[in-house]
């Protein structure tokens, strides 16, 4: 079969000023269906918005969403539609909102949950099988709504083939990291920790399957001698979350003679825990690692369920500092009990640490979350159009914040990180001596500046809501 894969455009503000990395499950995707011998492309929307499609050309065609891009993704839905194709859907939004997308009559099938498995065997049954006999599927059948059973996601992560980067428009996808061409590697999958506003754990599940430490040198050793890259960054959501696996991949950056710099995520408490890994990591070349911080109030962190305290934070960012690491620290404004107060805890915690890098959203209630579904229970969602649902829009009734209070102070928190007079002066200097290092403290004055500016269109709309 002729599948083409494409992954729609955003119109989230993160996604436009910050890096630009390939789409690596579409890439996982398209390397496993050419091995059962499909021809496969992919087209990355995001990248290259103008792309030209003739869908006309292709027998079935997958698009990835996630909750904001959904509006974006039934776009190229519709085309595919008209240019005759099979329409799968798949990604973090549809899996749990499959019955949504099924209904538009612009998706055939839904793929739930990962896809390297369930994909291929949906190519299969559309060539003569039955997709009621393949796990993981969401379709319509004679009116009716067909889920078949759950599947189980692959669980020999060094068996898949590596992502089909050749697919892809590499040289296009321009990111730095202390002024190294930069990509992304994924290096585990799943999440233990469930956290309440967070959907990995629905989506990869609790178990944490990590890739071998030599599956994963050698693929940064393939980026690093065929591509180019000095320097990679790990999305998952947790990479430090085994110590000795960390220790064992610095073993194999040793024993290749790797040059390479990293950036990846971790957590406050491995951090704390492991003062001396967190050394290993910087001897090794980890520059940046970014911190779910989340509050700087322990009510709040309580009730998201982070399991780590205020003074834990604090610790973890002094721990990397004295590495040498950078830290880039996220917070959350708008839980749903928060009080004013404690969101001026979180943007005094903010200043008080001194982060170059900081990120602030406002929580938001994405399908397949806890919150999601005592919001909808609550019935405090104010919109359920997905555009805004990109951690800069309130789009939840809380009990002692307005909509409008939340929007005024993740603005405000962003004025304070990034254009106070002292961080400007500060930028400046490094602009003159170190011009790639300020690259991140600039980058998030233009957030700041773009915020306010964002927020005027959507606080009419949160207005006329109010008043109904």
């Amino acid at each position: 079969m002729k599948v083409l894969l494409v992954n729609p455009p955003s119109a989230n503000l993160y996604g436009a000023l910050g890096n630009r990395y390939p789409p690596l499950g579409l890439a996982y995707l398209a390397a496993v269906t050419r091995e059962r011998g499909h021809k496969v492309s992919i087209v990355d929307l995001d990248l290259e918005p103008e792309h030209p499609v003739d869908f006309g050309t292709w027998d079935v065609v997958g698009i990835t969403s996630d909750t904001p891009r959904y509006p974006e993704a039934l776009k190229v839905a519709k085309e595919a539609k008209k240019g005759g194709c099979i329409v799968v859907m798949g990604g973090y939004h549809v899996t749990f909102r499959d019955e949504e997308a099924l209904s538009s009559g612009l998706v055939d099938y839904v793929v739930r949950g990962e896809g390297e498995e369930v994909f291929p065997a949906l190519l299969e049954a559309l060539d003569g099988g039955d997709p009621e006999d393949v796990p993981g599927l969401s379709f319509r059948e004679n009116g009716r709504l067909v889920r078949t059973p759950n599947a189980l996601p692959p669980q020999d992560l060094d068996s898949l083939p590596l992502p089909a980067r050749d697919l892809l428009p590499m040289a296009k996808y321009r990111t730095m990291l202390r002024g190294r061409p930069s990509t992304s590697v994924v290096t585990s999958r799943g999440c233990p920790f469930n956290c309440y506003f967070c959907a990995s754990s629905a989506f990869g599940g609790l178990k944490w399957r990590p890739r071998s430490p030599e599956s994963v040198a050698d693929e940064v050793e393939l980026l690093h001698r065929e591509y180019g890259y000095g320097a990679v960054t790990f999305m998952d959501d947790n990479f430090t979350l085994s110590p000795k696996r960390v220790s064992d991949f610095i073993d194999e950056l040793d024993r290749r003679g790797l040059d390479i710099y990293w950036y990846c995520f971790s957590r406050v408490d491995t951090i704390v825990r492991n003062p001396g890994l967190i050394g290993r990591m910087a001897e090794a070349g980890a520059v940046e690692i970014f911190l779910g911080l989340e509050s700087g109030s322990q009510e709040v962190l309580n009730s998201y369920g982070k399991r780590i305290t205020v003074e834990q934070e604090k610790e973890a960012i002094e721990i990397l500092k004295s590495c040498g690491i950078k830290p880039y620290g996220s917070f959350i404004i708008g839980g749903i009990r928060e009080t004013r107060e404690m969101a001026e805890r979180t943007i005094a915690l903010a200043e008080e640490l001194s982060l170059d890098a900081v990120q602030f959203s406002i929580l938001t209630p994405y399908p397949g979350t806890r919150l999601f579904e005592q919001a909808k229970e609550e019935r405090r969602i104010l919109t359920y159009l997905w555009r805004y649902y990109d951690g800069l829009h309130a789009v939840l009734r809380l009990d002692f914040l307005s909509p409008l209070e939340v929007q005024e102070l993740v603005s405000r928190a962003y004025r304070r990180a990034y254009l106070k007079g002292r961080k400007i002066l500060k930028t400046v200097w490094r602009a003159m001596w170190r011009p790639r290092e300020a690259v991140s403290v600039i980058r998030g004055g233009l957030v700041a500046l773009r915020v306010g500016r964002a927020f005027k269109e959507y606080r009419r709309r949160l207005q006329s809501a109010l008043r109904r």
